[in-house]
């Protein structure tokens, strides 16, 4: 499975993005898929995953009520919308698929990853 993000960019505060990322391979439709961020500096974090179905989502904290997690299978994609955009979601955001395990939130447990694709927003 290759992953590729795109969607990323320079908005201000309180502006919105949509973020997507696009599979090849249909073994994407069964895997739990996530999205992760990575601070400069710091180790990459979790931010929101989807089940296979899409029945289930999980939220970090800090995006609760601004970002959604989306995915259509038939267009082997994912999404994620961020409304309400503040300076410190600034960061690189990255795909990933495969959950091997019930550790959604660690990156550890993902076998596919995108490239990455930079968020920036300014205050």
């Amino acid at each position: 499975v290759q992953l590729v993000e795109s969607g990323g960019g320079l908005v201000q505060a309180g502006e919105s993005l949509r973020l997507s990322c696009a599979a090849s391979g249909h073994s994407f439709r069964s895997y739990t898929v996530a999205w992760f961020r990575q601070k400069a500096g710091k180790e990459r974090e979790f931010v929101a995953a989807i089940s296979w179905t899409g029945g289930t989502t999980y939220n970090e904290d800090s995006v609760k009520g601004r970002f959604t997690i989306s995915r259509d299978n038939t267009k082997r994609t994912m999404y994620l919308q961020m409304n309400s955009l503040k300076p410190e979601d600034t960061a690189f955001y990255y795909c990933a698929a495969q959950a091997l395990g019930s550790t959604i939130t660690s990156p550890k447990i993902y076998g596919y990853w995108g490239q990455g694709t930079q968020v920036t927003v300014s205050s």
